[in-house]
């Protein structure tokens, strides 16, 4: 008998499309910016996304199943205030673990209000000595009020975006 999965399945067909040319069908969005220079800076960015220091930083991380990202941990976020809001369960699809990239992307699961995977990585160019963090997804609505809500929603990825990376900067 073939084994079966027991995970709950994403709440999208095209798994770790993160990696190349986003699918269609979902509004892209991908920002990159400097946060400075320097190999310590670039590996102190890589430990720190990969030990969810973007999410933790905004307020919006509520657990992980592992201290660190690797391929099947379960993170959820919330949105809302005290009680009173949106849990965002995901799950990481894959790890960056390149010499000058690092980091993960995670995809959306059963509860999530979109659809799809989001990347967050560090990037070292040798060349200059340059460090920057990306954060790319593809996503749509996926409940009701999430397609009801959608410029609002897009407008909240913008600035979580932006609040992500602004915690990597170095002080």
């Amino acid at each position: 008998m073939p084994h079966q999965s027991t995970e709950t399945p994403f709440t999208y067909p095209d798994v770790g499309a993160t990696r190349g040319e986003f699918p269609p069908g979902y509004r892209h969005f991908r920002r990159r910016r400097r946060i400075g220079s320097g190999r310590a800076v670039f590996e102190q960015a890589a430990a720190d996304i990969l030990a969810y220091r973007m999410q933790k930083a905004t307020g919006i991380f509520a657990q992980a199943t592992t201290p660190t990202a690797e391929p099947g941990t379960e993170v959820r976020m919330f949105f809302g205030l005290a009680r009173i809001g949106i849990t965002a369960p995901a799950r990481v699809v894959y790890v960056v673990d390149e010499p000058d990239r690092r980091g993960f992307a995670y995809g959306t699961l059963a509860g999530h209000p979109l659809r799809g995977e989001e990347l967050f990585v560090a990037e070292y160019d040798p060349t200059d000595d340059s460090v920057h963090v990306v954060v790319a997804a593809f996503s749509r609505p996926g409940p009701w009020y999430a397609r009801l809500g959608s410029p609002v929603v897009r407008q909240i990825q913008r600035i979580f975006s932006a609040r992500y990376i602004n915690a990597l900067r170095p002080n």
